[in-house]
């Protein structure tokens, strides 16, 4: 059995208390998108001595985390996420997934994003224990829809409850082909192959479009969303990734399905799930319009109702799963995971894919040898929750996560770097196209948490600069092979001057066909 696993510590230079907070305020910040409230919460950190935000995606962290650099320094500002740790020696601010929040870190401020994914069937049951046991030592503060006012004031009878208002209207705009599309639009569909699909379409009919997914990259991401904002495409074609605050320029939201895969089942979106999603057209003061493209059906009256007057049904219950764990055996830890809750408005969350994944491992004898004694228990349970990136089958997930499992417990107590070198540079390719790409990413994000889990590798600065240098090249490569499939730069060129009224030089060759000079460029 390898060595006992030493927990990382973070330090904090001595400082003198905020002398303007309120001690042990509990803040809801509420209301619909468009409002600031990610903007009000990082204003509201800053004021404060130290403070920790946990946000909803890996790119949106990033986006915050890039931001508070640019105010405080990079000093001072820790990122923590699965797949990215950048911790300076004293970090004053955290900017975290809210899955990877050190939540036993004091800090004078903490603050959740998107609080009603307390009823997300997947991820729900992490933010609702952070809404039950996460607190800053001077403030606490939710971000979030109205929705939760009712399940937040159960909870914590005591909270200060601030309503803001969007800064824009929203309106309805019914069905429109995609050809008949407004420009600055973002189609959002919700799987990858319809997400392509509709931008193999776009660039046929419009010149071209970028393409954003929530399993991208924050490189390819960022890449990607220049091209729309630079102007150089219309259109961003996105799945519903784009819901959860990240900021960009859209003008028209059309939905291209009414009904999403959750983890579970297709089913059809929520009220509220389409107002998120639709409540990214318009930004600040700029109105935003929504509706829906190609066969699917228009919105009923009352749903369009709901959506442009941000009114939905309250939250009845949160998904929870028991965080008091127990480590003394494997039985023990598998009973505190099965659990009912004790609190009325909870509802016990469905198996995740770590639960899973423990519930299946624990069936192996070789697997109940290495659990004999508590630390072995602890180190099972860290490895099942290994993200399921690459979305195969959960037996193959299982035996990843048994392999790296059996060389944490082996007599080295990590995984060997010549297998893992074998791994990364297999996956170091950056030839293929777009789905091959996509797929060596998801692949190597499995070993950028791996470096960034403390105690997994020998030499975790090496392994996490190497995961990331592959990341990066294949993230590059991705972005050119996205531009080259979905992008017809000619067609585009002539979309933008076109749609600027430019006054085109045509000429006529001898076969008879008609071109136009655009720059040194003819069409």
């Amino acid at each position: 059995m390898g060595p006992p696993r030493s927990r990382q510590v973070f330090s904090r230079p001595p400082s003198s208390p905020h002398s303007g907070a309120h001690s042990g305020r509990l803040t809801a910040v509420l209301g619909p998108t468009n409002t600031g409230k990610t903007h009000f919460a990082i204003e509201r950190m800053l004021g404060h001595r130290s403070g920790m935000i946990g946000l909803p995606l890996r790119l949106l962290a990033r986006e915050v985390f890039d931001k508070i650099v640019r105010i405080k320094g990079p000093a001072e500002v820790a990122l923590i996420t699965g797949e990215e740790r950048i911790v300076p020696k004293f970090p004053r601010y955290f900017v975290c997934t809210v899955e990877a929040m050190p939540v036993d870190i004091p800090v004078a401020f903490l603050a959740i994003d998107e609080i009603q994914l307390c009823t997300d069937p997947e991820r729900g049951h992490v933010f609702t224990d952070r809404l039950l046991h996460a607190r800053g030592e001077e403030e606490t503060m939710w971000l979030g829809a109205l929705t939760m006012r009712g399940a937040i004031a159960r909870i914590a009878p005591e909270t200060h409850f601030i309503t803001r208002p969007r800064f824009s209207d929203l309106a309805y705009t019914g069905s429109k082909k995609l050809s008949r599309l407004p420009r600055r639009s973002a189609i959002v569909a919700f799987s990858v192959e319809d997400v392509y699909g509709l931008a193999e379409t776009v660039r046929s009919q419009r010149g071209g479009a970028a393409v954003v997914l929530g399993a991208l990259s924050p490189r390819t991401r960022n890449a990607q969303v220049a091209l729309y904002q630079s102007g150089e495409v219309d259109f961003l074609i996105a799945t519903d990734a784009i819901g959860m605050g990240i900021n960009m320029d859209v003008d028209h939201v059309a939905f291209s399905a009414r009904e999403k895969f959750d983890g579970s089942i297709v089913r059809p979106l929520k009220p509220e799930e389409i107002g998120q999603i639709a409540g990214r057209a318009g930004r600040y003061m700029n109105d935003g319009t929504f509706g829906v493209t190609g066969d699917t059906e228009p919105f009923e009256a009352d749903l369009v109702q709901q959506v442009e007057n941000h009114r939905y049904d309250p939250v009845r219950v949160l998904q929870w799963r028991n965080g008091d764990l127990d480590f003394s055996s494997l039985g023990a830890l598998l009973g505190r995971l099965d659990a009912a809750p004790s609190m009325r408005g909870l509802v016990k969350s469905r198996p995740a894919s770590d639960h899973w994944t423990l519930q299946s491992l624990s069936n192996d004898e070789d697997i109940r040898a290495l659990t004999a004694a508590p630390a072995g228990v602890r180190m099972l349970w860290q490895t099942c929750q290994l993200p399921d990136f690459r979305k195969l089958t959960p037996d193959e997930h299982t035996r990843l996560v048994s392999h790296i499992f059996r060389h944490l417990m082996s007599p080295e107590g990590v995984i060997p770097e010549d297998w893992l070198a074998r791994q990364i540079a297999r996956l170091d390719v950056v030839d293929g196209e777009v789905d091959t790409l996509s797929a060596r990413l998801a692949q190597i994000r499995t070993w950028t948490y791996a470096a960034h889990r403390p105690g997994w590798t020998r030499d975790p600065a090496y392994w996490q600069a190497e995961t990331r240098a592959v990341e990066d090249r294949l993230s590059d490569a991705l972005h050119e092979r996205l531009t080259q499939r979905f992008i017809d730069r000619r067609t585009a060129r002539l979309m933008r001057h076109l749609r600027d009224e430019e006054q085109l030089p045509l000429t006529l060759d001898d076969s008879g066909a008609v071109s136009l000079e655009i720059g040194r460029a003819h069409v």
